[in-house]
């Protein structure tokens, strides 16, 4: 089975499925069908392409962007609910985009170059946003803090197809185990090793975790 990053990386993307096709996998995926997951997964990757786009100007290497980008797909897709009043392809790129967002926060609070004014990328609009717009924009609600919490026990659970080398760069790239998030030059520093070396260490285990995560 060709590995699904494969496309983001070549910018060739499956079909979008047809709205009856969507409607029968999200039913067969509420029926824990693993098949189903990966086809969601799969035909939904072009979200990840789009959404990443909107941070071209934001100073993150895309390659890190697509790998971050494929996490918050992934989240979504599992963390989706037919109860839920929205298109998938909404609650998708709304949790693409916002991984992205907690990660380019995380930049911020390591105080590197990004500045609050720095442009991370452009509304809707076509309007210029800077992190300071992204920042406190919003109150966390309760359920958001549940669902952050369930979407990291997604990763931790799925841990035992990773090297300690590739959890301990998970950990510290997404902020598992109480560990800070921080730069992959930060974790390059940290492990004495070059941060092209951290960067392939993370597209693996991204790469092992979405395997995983779509067999079960």
């Amino acid at each position: 089975m060709r590995f699904f990053l494969g496309y983001l990386h070549n910018s060739v993307f499956p079909p979008l499925l047809s709205d009856e096709e969507e409607a029968k996998n999200l039913r067969l995926l509420a029926q824990g069908n693993d098949e189903a997951r990966h086809i969601l997964i799969t035909h939904n990757l072009r979200l990840v392409a789009h959404v990443c786009k909107k941070f071209e100007n934001s100073g993150v290497d895309r390659d890190d962007l697509i790998s971050i980008g494929t996490i918050g797909l992934i989240k979504g897709i599992n963390t989706f609910s037919l109860d839920r009043n929205t298109r998938l392809a909404t609650y998708a790129a709304r949790c693409i985009e916002n991984e992205i967002l907690m990660h380019l926060r995380s930049i911020r609070n390591q105080k590197t170059e990004l500045s609050l004014q720095d442009p991370i990328g452009t509304d809707k609009e076509g309007n210029e946003v800077t992190l300071f717009d992204t920042l406190g924009s919003k109150e966390t609600t309760a359920q958001e803090l549940v669902e952050r919490e369930e979407e990291k026990q997604l990763l931790r659970d799925h841990f035992y197809v990773l090297d300690e080398k590739e959890r301990f760069v998970l950990r510290l790239r997404y902020g598992l185990d109480n560990y800070p998030r921080v730069t992959q030059k930060e974790i390059a520093r940290k492990m004495g090793i070059s941060r092209s070396y951290v960067s392939r260490i993370e597209k693996k285990a991204v790469q092992k975790l979405a395997r995983a995560i779509c067999r079960h």
